[in-house]
């Protein structure tokens, strides 16, 4: 596929890149620091009056090194137009303590500027949009990211001051969208609001998802309309055919249905149109993207309405109809439904087809324990699934990132494939899921049996953590600073034999090994076998490094070596210390070139130092 660029139809699209306006010597400093770390980022010279006005019309965010007074003032001097065209505008102080969501939280982006500014300039973000403050989603930025657009006339402030006051909102969606929680006060309703008799009336705020025209009045006033990308508008035309005449079949074929332009995802034809001024035109006055699927392609989709004229002139027997049911990937699923067959005009032909979302699932790693190690791309995800899956112990763990309304599925220790399916089923009927994990996700945890049961039907995002085997060397020092395996000594899935051949093959490769799951309750024998596989390629004074509930409660950190540690396994265990060796201790044992450096276990990169 070939995807056009696409000229948006916001004003401000063109703006890219964050501008930064600073006075003092202080905020000099601070805005050449963030220039220094932001590849784009950039400082505007000048007097602060014009330096503002340049970086609002020409950037997407703009940092000021400048009192909130005086920034409001300026800005109120004909730099603001409205929320959903201005940039997200933040304040920072003299001091660098403070990083201030001044305007555009949502839509301009001022709340995430304002965390993206603190974790630079080590300051404290402040944010005081209501829905931000309350944990809740805000109804402005409500599945941008998927993107629904609010229809123009929609009572935003109204019904979002509605959902932040905890009264009744009802909500209708055509479909189940990937979409982040709102409060359990909104109620979710099985039919369109617009299909209720009139002895059923609902005055509450309503919140309605749909590709249909609306016009019936039970719900105006207090509504807001979002408009979902589950249109795609198949286009052929012949050479020549005019930008108006593309349109207007378009807007009919969209009108006689009932169907709202807002809806549509993009534009398609055939690659052999690529340069057909009036499609792309057409595109463009719209603001659509426009996509190019090749003929061959085209022609494997099964259409009502084949023609072996289309065939004879471009290599594919239908455009429109076929395009259409493509998505933008030129994949074809059963998911989309052809509700506009192929209509004709004297150049040109449409057809449009509704797609069903598609689901997501996160799969986030947690990291160690510590807060701190937790990274701000886990707690975004966690904050924008509206489904979450995991271990209870792991759920309670980050329950205060969790927003309002989020259904929460928690089970205990040996449920993993239960959760794995819960999971899978959660994503494949459209939810945004978050499936919870420590450590990272994807490392002897929950990726990969969950993984084992996906599909192609809903989206997967992987969400790195800091796994067991990094927490620990970072603790013991660089003992994984050159190459090394990890190797889970737990034999519930994997054959003991199995796992020797493994051991055996790390220590004849003389790879650094970190073992997880090196001992519980019932297994105590398998560490010092692997211990006595592997000190039979390395020395007596090979280091070990053991760590447990590393970065956690109870964290302890020990250095030893492969003999000692032999020693220790063939003596008591509560002697040794070995007792408190378990499914939460990491065992990391050096190769023949590791070596302890002021109490810090090393392995060598292998420079030449002079």
């Amino acid at each position: 596929m070939i995807h056009a660029s696409r000229d948006d139809d916001r004003e401000g699209a063109g703006r890219h890149g964050v501008g930064l306006v600073a006075v003092t010597a202080a905020g000099r400093a601070g805005a050449a620091e963030l220039a220094r770390v932001w590849p784009d980022a950039r400082i505007y010279p000048g007097t602060v009056r014009d330096a503002l006005a340049a970086a609002v019309t020409e950037c997407a965010g703009v940092v000021c090194f400048l009192a909130t007074g005086a920034t409001v003032r300026l800005l109120a001097a004909g730099l603001l137009t409205d929320k959903d065209n201005d940039p997200g505008v933040v304040c920072v102080d003299e001091a660098r303590r403070w990083a201030v969501a001044l305007v555009g939280g949502h839509s301009g982006g001022a709340n995430a500027l304002a965390g993206r500014v603190a974790t630079a300039l080590g300051a404290t973000a402040v944010v005081t949009t209501a829905s931000d403050a309350s944990g809740s989603t805000g109804l402005d930025s409500f599945g941008a990211d998927v993107g629904l657009r609010v229809e123009p006339g929609s009572r935003l402030a109204t019904v979002g001051a509605a959902v932040l006051s905890g009264e009744p909102v009802t909500m209708y969606a055509d479909a189940t969208w990937p979409l982040p929680p709102l409060p359990a006060t909104v109620r979710q309703l099985g039919t369109p609001l617009w299909t209720r008799r009139d002895d059923q009336p609902d005055s509450a705020p309503s919140i309605i998802i749909t590709d249909r025209v609306i016009t019936d009045p039970v719900i105006t006033g207090r509504t807001v309309v979002y408009r979902p990308p589950s249109l795609i508008v198949g286009v052929g035309a012949s050479r020549g055919a005019p930008e108006q005449e593309i349109l207007d079949l378009v807007d009919r074929a969209l009108a006689d249905a009932g169907l709202s332009p807002l809806a549509v995802r993009h534009l398609a034809t055939v690659e052999a149109k690529r340069d057909e001024a009036g499609i792309v035109a057409a595109a463009r006055t719209r603001g659509w993207p426009l996509v190019f699927h090749p003929a061959a392609l085209l022609a494997t989709v099964d259409v009502p309405h084949p023609s072996e004229v289309v065939r004879a002139a471009v290599g594919t027997p239908s455009v429109a109809e076929a395009a259409s049911l493509l998505g933008a990937d030129g994949a074809a699923t059963d998911s989309a439904e052809l509700v506009v067959s192929k209509r004709a005009s004297a150049h040109a032909t449409v057809a449009v087809a509704r797609h069903r979302p598609r689901g997501r699932l996160a799969i986030v790693g947690l990291g160690p324990g510590d807060r701190d190690l937790l990274t701000p791309y886990a707690a975004r995800e966690l904050a924008r699934a509206s489904v979450i899956v995991g271990l209870d112990q792991y759920v309670d763990s980050v329950a205060d990132l969790i927003r309002p309304g989020t259904q929460v599925l928690a089970s205990g220790l040996g449920s993993e494939e239960a959760r794995a399916a819960v999971a899978v089923e959660a994503a494949r009927a459209g939810h945004a899921v978050a499936l919870i994990g420590s450590g990272d996700a994807g490392v002897y945890a929950m990726g990969s049996p969950t993984l084992e049961r996906a599909d192609n039907s809903f989206d997967v995002v992987g969400v790195p953590g800091v796994t067991a085997a990094l927490s620990a060397a970072a603790l013991l020092g660089a003992p994984l600073g050159h190459d090394h395996a990890m190797i889970s000594l737990s034999d519930l899935h994997t054959p003991w034999d199995v796992i020797e051949r493994r051991v055996t093959a790390a220590a004849e490769a003389d790879l650094v090994v970190a073992f997880y799951n090196p001992r519980s309750r019932t297994r105590t024998w398998q560490l010092p076998r692997a211990l006595e596989l592997l000190a039979v390629h390395r020395p007596p004074s090979t280091p070990v490094g053991i760590v447990t509930e590393a970065f956690r409660p109870g964290q302890q950190v020990s250095l030893t070596t492969i003999a000692d540690l032999a020693d220790a396994t063939a003596s008591s265990a509560t002697a040794s210390g070995l007792d408190r060796v378990g499914m939460t201790t990491t065992v990391v044992v050096g190769s023949t070139q590791t070596r302890v450096v002021a109490g810090r276990i090393v392995t060598p990169r292998g420079y030449r130092w002079s």
